[in-house]
């Protein structure tokens, strides 16, 4: 089961939509669900499907997990009944939101509006698709319209969902079914919140290739460096630029995590006693590495494998997370260019000042090109 497949929406058509107000329980807030399928109208199909769909173009594949059985995961159930019997959207679409419902009720969880549809048509390679699509808006917003009305212009307001800012999704794919279907997820408030990816959907990473050697290339950066890799939706995001816990400059912490990615150069197969062994070459790194690993298996549910195929495109996308920026104490900011990254040396030099009690870099260089 691959992590990115690639989906087509040009025919995604939403063959119905179940409503919902839900509310959190701790604060004596309702849940009010649909009495009916709501049914999309061909002029709204337009309008609709791209505001639904186009969250997800650039997300990684998850799946659903449960400690014991797949039959006994709510979503999981209620996704396949839908896929099963169209015609049980509205009884499985509202069981999703008295399920959601049921996980608001931690404090901090807005209330907010949901949908549920059942969307046809998804491209899935050269098959045809069914999906359904979960999103969650928390927040609404005042819109202004100016209408005709007995001969003159009124201005009336409305307050709505704006699909800009919807804040929490879900796209579950019907495709392989009896592994836990093929599912996407995003949240706005933060990379895979545990209330939204973990109560309430419970999914995990879809471990393979790609996944595998992508993470453990983001943690032999983090090890080396001392930072951890920030996130963004949909992955591919720069990093944490100028992460790093201590002041060294961008060319010694990424002259480490160079050494350390190293390991992959011309490898087909990943060992993790070997890489270990070659690339983390201090007991800090080995242990800031372990203690990674620890935390990504516990928080997000991905297995790390002691051995699997090296993917070298993902890999690659690990020197993203190299520092290239240097923010002084001073204010002053040092922004390198991955040509200078790689050989500083021939531009700065590092030193300190006795007199002044302070460190310095020194810039050379032969034009001011914004003269």
């Amino acid at each position: 089961m691959r992590v990115n497949l690639k989906l087509n929406f040009d025919e995604a058509r939403i063959e119905g939509l179940v409503l919902a107000k839900v509310g959190n329980p701790s604060r004596d807030e309702a849940l009010q669900t649909s009495k009916q399928v709501m049914r999309v109208s061909d002029a709204d199909q337009e309008v609709l499907v791209p505001i639904f769909v186009k969250p997800f173009r650039t997300l990684s594949g998850q799946r659903f997990e449960h400690h014991a059985s797949l039959e006994k995961h709510e979503v999981n159930v209620a996704a396949d009944g839908i896929f099963t019997d169209p015609e049980s959207l509205l009884e499985h679409g509202c069981a999703l939101a008295k399920r959601l419902y049921a996980k608001s009720n931690h404090p901090n969880i807005k209330s907010g509006d949901l949908c549920i549809a059942l969307i046809d048509g998804v491209g899935v390679g050269e098959d045809m698709k069914r999906a359904i699509c979960i999103l969650k808006s928390e927040s609404v917003t005042p819109f202004l319209s100016i209408s005709a009305r007995d001969g003159d212009l009124q201005l009336s307001t409305e307050h709505g969902i704006n699909p800009e800012k919807i804040d929490k999704g879900c796209l579950i794919v019907d495709h392989h079914a009896s592994k836990g279907f093929y599912v996407l997820t995003f949240d706005r408030a933060g990379h895979e919140s545990r209330f939204w990816v973990r109560d309430f959907l419970s999914v995990v990473p879809i471990s393979d290739a790609a996944m595998l050697s992508k993470r453990v290339a983001e943690m032999a950066v983090a090890a080396v460096t001392g930072s951890r890799p920030a996130k963004t939706e949909g992955e591919g995001a720069e990093g944490a630029e100028g992460a790093a816990v201590d002041d060294s400059p961008p060319w010694e912490t990424n002259a480490a995590a160079a050494e350390a990615l190293s390991y992959f150069d011309g490898k087909k197969q990943f060992s993790l006693q070997e890489f270990e062994e070659q690339a983390l070459r201090t007991p800090e790194a080995r242990a800031k590495f372990a203690e990674e690993k620890k935390r990504i298996e516990e928080e997000e549910g991905v297995t790390l494998t002691e051995g699997f195929d090296i993917s070298a495109k993902d890999v690659n996308k690990a020197k993203k997370l190299m520092k290239s920026v240097m923010k002084l104490d001073t204010g002053v900011e040092i922004r390198l260019k991955p040509k200078v990254i790689d050989k500083p040396e021939t531009v700065m030099e590092k030193g300190y000042d006795e007199e002044r009690g302070m460190k310095y870099i020194k810039v050379f260089y032969h034009k001011d090109l914004m003269a």
